[in-house]
């Protein structure tokens, strides 16, 4: 075990070195000036608002669709929840564009809610929830599948319909749901192909005017070269570490 031991150790440190010399190379060789503008913390500020946003409907939709996949065996539902983690991202934001769009028979629905998703945090969101969804539904799936089920059985046999028995659940399974929500919150903050085509720019909602801090990473890296973009990753990085310490801290302390 030992030498599994080391060996662990070895490859973990391979996969943080690249992003600690990027940590490094932001705070203390380039240290651009351009990534500590308002305009880049307002971008780090819409990407964990619309993430947490995120992860918020995840937990409030997709729990229950987690809990039937845990006791139940449908092939076809549990396919289907792996279909936005199969396909490159960029054909998420194109699919939200045209259902959105004249082509879509959802366009009229759409137009007489106020909802469109182009350039809003509406579509941004939306984004968001389809590629992290997947996540989220996962790791709460294997949460419930590690509890116990005499509880349930007991429930069960003393009448408790599925509703009852879920939300008795579910107290039980705090824990759980703010972890997988946290896990889903990273997903959806490192994000950057379906938010390109769909979100862009956010012109409507919360922080309008503002592009996410992905989107800003690439403009940097293409318009200014290395610096900027090296050491906005950087700051990029604190946020993530910190989401993670928080996600680790929920795992482990009771």
């Amino acid at each position: 075990m030992n030498w599994f031991k080391l060996l662990g150790i070895f490859l973990s440190i391979i996969l943080a070195v690249p992003v600690l010399f990027l940590i490094y190379m932001g705070f203390f060789v380039f240290k651009s000036p351009q990534a500590f503008s308002q305009a880049f913390y307002s971008g780090v500020e819409l990407s964990v608002l619309s993430s947490a946003s995120a992860a918020g409907i995840d937990f409030a939709l997709f729990t229950p669709l987690a809990y039937y996949l845990s006791r139940e065996k449908d092939f076809i539902t549990d396919s289907l929840v792996d279909v936005p983690a199969s396909i490159p991202h960029p054909i998420v934001g194109v699919a939200l564009v045209f259902l959105d769009s004249p082509y879509s028979p959802f366009y009229k629905i759409f137009q007489d809610l106020g909802i469109n998703f182009f350039d809003t945090y509406y579509g941004l969101i939306s984004a968001l929830v389809i590629v992290s969804a997947p996540i989220y539904i996962r790791s709460m799936k294997n949460y419930f599948d590690s509890m116990p089920r005499v509880y349930e059985e007991y429930a069960r046999s003393l009448g408790a319909g599925m509703g009852r028995v879920y939300l008795m659940i579910m107290k039980n399974s705090l824990k759980g749901a703010l972890s997988s929500s946290l896990t889903s919150m990273s997903r959806a903050m490192s994000e950057f192909g379906s938010i390109a085509i769909v979100a862009y720019y956010v012109l409507y909602g919360p922080l309008a005017g503002t592009s996410p801090a992905s989107i800003l990473i690439y403009e940097y890296y293409g318009y200014y070269g290395p610096q900027v973009a090296v050491t906005a990753s950087a700051i990029m990085i604190v946020v993530g570490l910190v989401l993670l310490i928080s996600l680790k801290l929920v795992q482990y302390l009771k």
